[in-house]
């Protein structure tokens, strides 16, 4: 997926179709973790649809629930999601900066390899 040590640094046209590529991707598995999220509490937890999304987004980003869940299936749903969602939001915070951190640190070895070869 990314350029080896011994390759050249990608354009930066490239990278930003890099970047496009994994925000979009974050931004598909944010929509569907928010659908499913947003079903279950609406199923499970007796919730009007917006309540539903506004908790599902809590949730979600890690910030917490905003309605009490009075039922148990309630109540287990929200266990469930919110184990779901921190692994979710850690995984596509990593998506997005993985390619960030890439160029970073490809760019620094391309440099210390120009300066090794200087030094022959």
């Amino acid at each position: 997926m990314f350029e080896g040590k011994g390759e050249a640094l990608i354009s930066t046209r490239a990278f930003a179709m890099r970047m496009a590529h994994s925000v979009g991707l974050t931004l598909l598995v944010a929509l569907a973790s928010l659908a499913v999220g947003s079903v279950g509490y609406h199923v499970t937890g007796n919730m009007p649809w917006v309540d539903a999304l506004l908790n599902a987004s809590m949730i979600l980003t890690g910030m917490g629930p905003v309605d009490r869940m009075a039922t148990t299936t309630g109540k287990l749903f929200a266990s469930g999601y919110a184990l779901y969602s921190g692994i979710t939001f850690i995984s596509m915070v990593g998506v997005v900066v993985a390619p960030v951190l890439h160029r970073i640190v490809h760019r620094f070895h391309i440099e210390e390899g120009d300066e090794k070869d200087d030094s022959k």
